[in-house]
């Protein structure tokens, strides 16, 4: 009888364990529960789904649209060093560029990871041109010419267009997008180009 009690105790501790096992093996939802390292493995692969994953038709085209508006951006920005009158402006323009360059790196990033042809260097994608706020090649080769206060105003008129167009694509972005970070990067240019809207409007005097 002792002995057939000590047999059922065993297998029943044995068949817990089991279940243990079986529970924690089906637990990969990437956090870790181990306390000896060892469970960074089974979460490595899936970060790296993760990275990978968990995105849609709409975050592609966010990516892909926002890096050759951006692009442009940051070219348009470059200009005014050498011809903006206003310090105000060069000021903007310098954080436009500082802002939106780590932007296209990340947005390049994430194309990468999910497979997707990232837009070539100097491509400003020209289907783009007259949606999105962008800007045509004879807008761009006004701007260049332009310098002074001629420029300073051309800039800031171009500049709102072209930012209240990155201002819906990332509205789009936010309500059609899968890809969490995306999403995130959808809100801060909402909230980061919105503000720099209203400051170049108060700049051309139309606050």
């Amino acid at each position: 009888m002792d002995k057939n009690l000590i047999r059922r105790t065993a297998l029943a501790a044995t068949a817990g364990a089991a279940s243990l096992v079986l529970a924690a093996c089906g637990s990969n939802d990437g956090t870790s529960t181990g306390h000896d390292g060892h469970s960074s493995s089974p979460s490595a692969p899936a970060s790296a789904a993760a990275s990978q994953g968990e995105h849609n038709a709409a975050d592609v085209a966010f990516a892909k649209g926002m890096i050759p508006h951006h692009r442009q951006a940051v070219e348009m920005a470059g200009l005014a060093p050498g011809r903006a009158e206003s310090a105000e402006v060069k000021a903007l323009a310098a954080e436009i560029k500082e802002a939106q360059d780590p932007e296209i790196k990340t947005l390049s990033g994430w194309l990468t990871a999910w497979g997707q042809e990232v837009p070539a260097e100097g491509d400003m994608d020209h289907s783009m041109h007259g949606t999105g706020g962008m800007m045509t090649a004879e807008d761009m080769d006004s701007l260049e010419m332009a310098s002074g206060t001629a420029f300073d105003t051309a800039f800031l008129e171009m500049m709102v267009k072209h930012h209240e167009g990155a201002v819906e694509m990332a509205k789009t972005e936010k309500a059609d997008g899968s890809f969490p970070e995306a999403k995130m990067m959808a809100d801060a240019i909402i909230t980061s180009q919105t503000a720099e809207i209203t400051r170049m409007n108060s700049l051309l005097g139309k606050s």
